[in-house]
Order: structure tokens, then C-alpha cells, then sequence
């Protein structure tokens, strides 16, 4: 079994975290579409590196979320985002899938809002675009609602990530676990990881 350490984002220099850990998550791509000059020098600079890529936030959250305020080039509109499996949506993840492919990215993660509520259309979202490349989605909130839609989607071949201080994992060949914090609510990241805490993810991990 291989175990990879990383992060969300490089809360260092990328030549420390390069040096230091496994593997990055790549925040950037959320907020704006990949920029494949960008990609593939961070490839170039780190060949043997294990590299993931958050997908874009016009692709699983609302026109109206606050995020939008940090995306350049882009106007979402209704037919955008949530996972909905319309024409915008899948010309939107072709660009993007595209654009991110010098990276060589190992996985891409749909992170959807909290709000997401469990519809019908999402399967019918991972289902028209699986296939090519390696997929995880983090539901949360509203979502855990239907925990048979999270595991039709999983049956796609799509990692469930999760944190597993909060959440235990379904069977699966590969894990995707991003920690968000212990306490109320999704994410507390002012949280202060105790040793009991460690040995608990150590014990699911192995």
C-alpha cells in the first residue's frame, strides 16, 4: 500500500513542498480555469511529483456563490455549475479537462458546496464524463442526505473524498482523504491536531 502526504494549495515555497511532501491539490484551478503554460511548468519543475487539481467552481457551484469574486474571464450563468449535466457544463469540464492536461494531474476533485442538494442529474453528471481521467468529488452538507446517489456515483468508478475524522470511507482501491478540521460544521481550520486525533487517521489509513 502507498500512503501520499499533501497539501491543498502550497502554503510554502513550491521547491520546500516539492522537497518536503508527496503531493499537492492544486487550489488555483477553483478559482480559475488551468492556464496550460502554468501547468506545464510545474510539471517540468517537479517530473516525478504527484500532482491533483480541484476543478473549477464554475462547474459545481451556483452563478451566485461569493467565490465568483476571485474568477477572472468567466461569467457563469444558470446552466453552469452544481454538477448539471447541460451542454454549458460539459463543453465547460472539455476545456477545462484540456487545459489541465499538461500537468499530468493524477486526480481531478469536484468539491461541491455544502448546499448541493442530492438530485438526480448528479449521476448523470459523472456519468457523461467518465472515462479519461482519474475523478473524485467531496460531497458535503445537504448531500449526505442520499447516501445511495453518493454510492451510485462511487459504483462509476468516482473516489468519494472525505474527511475520515468525520466521515467513514466506502471500499475503494484508492483514497482521497482531505482534513478539514475537527468540531461543528464542514471546516475548521484554526483546529490544532491532537496525537489522538493522528493515531485515529493513522488507524484508517492503514
Amino acid at each position: 500500500m502507498q500512503v501520499l502526504v499533501g497539501t491543498c494549495g502550497f502554503p510554502t515555497s513550491r521547491k520546500t513542498l516539492y522537497s518536503a511532501l508527496d503531493a499537492v491539490e492544486l487550489q488555483e484551478t477553483f478559482y480559475n480555469m488551468p492556464n496550460p503554460d502554468k501547468m506545464a511548468q510545474l510539471r517540468r519543475e517537479a517530473p516525478d511529483f504527484h500532482f491533483t487539481a480541484k476543478v473549477f467552481q464554475g462547474l459545481t457551484h451556483p452563478p451566485t456563490s461569493p467565490t465568483f469574486r476571485r474568477t477572472r474571464g468567466f461569467k457563469p450563468t444558470e446552466r453552469h455549475g452544481l454538477l448539471k449535466p447541460t451542454k454549458e457544463n460539459l463543453e465547460l469540464w472539455q476545456q477545462f479537462a484540456e487545459a489541465a492536461s499538461p500537468l499530468k494531474p493524477e486526480v481531478l476533485v469536484f468539491q461541491t458546496p455544502p448546499s448541493l442538494k442530492p438530485e438526480p442529474h448528479i449521476y448523470d453528471f459523472f456519468a457523461s464524463i467518465t472515462g479519461r481521467w482519474r475523478l473524485a468529488w467531496e460531497p458535503r452538507g445537504e448531500t449526505y442526505k442520499d447516501p445511495r446517489l453518493i454510492q451510485k456515483v462511487a459504483e462509476l468508478g468516482v473516489v468519494i473524498a472525505l474527511d475520515p475524522l468525520k466521515r467513514d470511507p466506502l471500499p475503494s482501491a484508492l483514497q482521497y482523504f482531505r482534513l478539514h478540521g475537527v468540531g461543528k460544521g464542514e471546516v475548521n481550520y484554526r483546529y490544532k491536531y491532537t496525537e489522538d486525533d493522528l493515531r485515529k487517521l493513522a488507524s484508517v489509513v492503514r
